[in-house]
């Protein structure tokens, strides 16, 4: 399928992002949703090149910046570890800043109580180094900065103010296991009540659920219910991404870019769609697809976004993904595997819910943010060695970042 397969970790983190073709056509891309005029037609999408929907035809770059240059919001999709399409985000970025210097852009990565650390990156007051520690970057978001490098360092050179446009996680979660009216006052003043009765956003989540390969646990009779959950966590994360982007647009008086998972944006049905009816601001929506290795390109409802802009499939990530993930426990001075890793380079390594780490490469580290500074570092081929504990037993486990072509049967 043209989806992703989306882990359980991704899946409790509601990251539909990924749009990755694959030799069979993907329902997903094709769902009869969105754009009344639109949603019964398609178009073929090649590599390399962009299409609009509203003709259903490819046009040149520059045409589609002289379109969009109208709007007052512009989402631009993204898979988040997926280079080429930051660099595309990029490239809209600066056309639409070399048109007009009142630009702003929002970012799904951070929530509005780091607003100050990309305060101060955007007037250059931080280092890299300091921003990414201010901000807390690998704790609140779980990709590589270099896939945002680029973009970053643009906004700073420019002083183009960037926003926070999330809620913690702490409080989406909460609504996914309760729902948002067990919030506190306090919460429900980050995250307005999200609207959870749109029948055709509805399909379309149900549509990425039902191609998403569950784990054993999560299948059977309570299949629903998990469903009802995250329905309610995307619906939240798409509702005070709208209300921030609202807001601190409002401050601005400007044009914004949003960038976000493509997952928000599709069909013209998430973060788009609740914000333009809260304001009724013209927007557009620039999504990106992969054509796989050795396809000419592949078909999707033309109402799918706006612009849809193919791109050669990738080999290999730009930079690796870990697959671990820690928690800080009080009383302890070590950090702890929270579950066992079921993607990333230590999909099959020795790790266990559970396991204390003592130290890697020798040092002993505290900090969840620091450690994970630490092995964004480690590049394709190198590899890490992991002191942990387990069991009162102390263990070594030496982590290898390999590309996943050089990987054995069945990793």
């Amino acid at each position: 399928m043209i989806t992703k397969k989306i882990t359980l970790v991704s899946i409790l983190l509601f990251t539909f992002s990924f749009l990755c073709g694959q030799e069979e056509e993907d329902k997903i891309l094709l769902l009869k949703i969105g754009d009344r005029k639109l949603k019964d037609k398609t178009m073929d999408i090649a590599a390399g090149k962009i299409y609009s929907a509203r003709g259903g035809t490819q046009i040149p770059f520059q045409e589609m910046i002289k379109e969009i240059k109208e709007s007052e919001f512009i989402y631009v999709g993204e898979t988040h570890n997926s280079l080429p399409m930051h660099d595309i985000q990029l490239k809209i970025i600066q056309a639409l800043y070399e048109q007009d210097r009142n630009l702003s852009i929002g970012l799904e990565m951070f929530p509005v109580s780091f607003q100050e650390a990309l305060n101060k990156w955007s007037m250059a007051i931080l280092s890299q180094d300091e921003f990414i520690r201010e901000s807390r970057w690998y704790v609140n978001w779980n990709f590589n900065f270099g896939f945002y490098e680029k973009i970053l360092r643009h906004a700073k050179n420019n002083k183009i103010p960037l926003y926070a446009l999330n809620a913690p996680r702490t409080i989406i979660s909460k609504i996914r296991m309760k729902g948002w009216e067990k919030l506190s006052e306090e919460e429900k003043k980050v995250v307005p009540n999200p609207d959870v009765s749109h029948e055709e956003h509805r399909t379309l989540i149900r549509t990425i659920f039902e191609a998403t390969e569950l784990p054993h646990q999560m299948k059977g009779g309570g299949l629903d219910m998990v469903f009802e959950g995250l329905y309610r966590a995307q619906s939240a994360w798409d509702e005070v991404m709208a209300f921030n982007a609202l807001r601190f647009r409002e401050r601005e008086g400007g044009k914004m870019v949003v960038l976000t998972g493509s997952g928000h944006l599709l069909y013209n049905l998430g973060v788009n769609r609740r914000a333009y009816e809260k304001s009724h601001l013209p927007f557009k929506t620039v999504i990106c697809v992969v054509i796989p290795e050795g396809k000419k390109g592949i078909k999707v409802a033309r109402s799918l976004a706006d612009y849809v802009w193919g791109i050669p499939e990738e080999k290999i990530a730009a930079f690796p993904s870990i697959g671990l993930r820690f928690k800080k426990f009080d009383r302890l001075d070590n950090l702890v595997i929270e579950s066992k890793p079921i993607d990333g380079v230590s999909k099959n390594a020795n790790f266990e819910k559970g396991d204390v780490v003592l130290s890697v490469d020798g040092k002993s580290y505290s900090d969840i943010n620091e450690l994970r500074i630490y092995l964004a570092r480690i590049k394709w081929d190198e590899e890490v060695k992991f002191c942990i504990l387990r069991n009162a037993q102390q263990l070594e486990v030496l982590l290898k970042f390999q590309p996943p072509e050089k990987k054995g049967q069945g990793s």
